[in-house]
């Protein structure tokens, strides 16, 4: 396997929220109302799925080590620009979880703010996903030896079976527990 398949069909499931969250946003607009368990489910996939387990790959493992390779003024480039896209991303993740929370305690206009996350976030990804799999991870893949590859694709497996563990430790924490970490 390549060390960008991984990343691809991880892309194939963000893909998927995309037309989600345009649904969502149809509603929004006929109805002026908010399905509050679609907004705390898509938050919980950005932040876990899209974000952590993702973004965590992309930016812990393989732009680290691409950040120690002579890259191409270009390909530099790019690369600055997903890791600022995925920094976008987060932002409008908080301020949706953010809004939700205004418009469960009554704050009808924080709905406008929440269309605004969620139009930001079904057009980066398409974009995003386009820019990783047409236009960087391809010609990335020329800086590593075949060796590295297979190295870094080994660290994504461990990386994943960590990530659910990751999970609800963090939760049991956030709900008073005492966690020992591995």
């Amino acid at each position: 396997m390549k060390l960008i398949g991984p990343l691809m069909w991880e892309h194939r499931l963000i893909e998927q929220i995309v037309p989600l969250i345009v649904h969502q946003l149809g509603r929004i607009e006929t109805r002026n109302k908010l399905d509050i368990v679609f907004i705390e489910r898509a938050v919980d996939f950005f932040r876990t799925y899209a974000d952590r387990t993702h973004h965590g790959k992309e930016e812990d493992i393989l732009f680290k080590a691409l950040a120690k390779k002579k890259l191409s003024p270009e390909h530099k480039r790019i690369m600055n620009e997903l890791i600022e896209e995925h920094m976008f991303a987060r932002k409008k993740v908080g301020m949706l979880l953010e809004a939700k929370n205004s418009y469960e305690n009554g704050d009808d206009d924080a709905l406008n703010t929440i269309t605004r996350c969620m139009t930001g976030l079904s057009e980066l990804y398409p974009k995003h996903i386009e820019k990783e799999d047409k236009h960087f991870f391809f010609p990335a893949m020329e800086y590593f030896t075949r060796q590295e590859q297979d190295s870094m694709l080994e660290e994504f497996q461990e990386f994943d079976r960590k990530m659910i563990h990751e999970k609800y430790q963090n939760y049991i924490e956030q709900i008073g527990g005492k966690v020992k970490r591995w």
